[in-house]
């Protein structure tokens, strides 16, 4: 099974918890330092919650599939570079 085939099996896994919000997502491709580029859709685009969601719950399920992953980042998530933004280590 391919990397890009582990990790849509991965996707696949919480797919219907984002869909179930009016969300999805969908793999624009894997670089060479083993770095997946995803594409936020639907809901997930434009959701205020979605750095958390790729942090917390996409990365991880993806990380925890695949480990040869190193890291999961949004192509169309402009506000992950917000230093305001709610992320997983922040919500202490």
């Amino acid at each position: 099974m391919s990397l890009l085939d582990r990790v849509e099996a991965a996707l696949d896994t919480i797919r219907p918890y984002l869909l179930t919000d009016g969300g999805n997502v969908s793999v624009d491709g894997i670089t060479s330092d083993n770095v997946v580029k995803l594409k936020l859709l639907g809901a997930c685009g434009s959701c205020p919650m979605s750095i958390m969601t790729l942090k917390a719950g996409i990365e991880e399920a993806i990380k925890k599939a695949v480990p040869e992953i190193t890291a999961v980042e949004a192509i169309n998530l402009t506000d992950i570079d917000d230093p305001n933004a709610v992320l997983p280590e922040n919500l202490r």
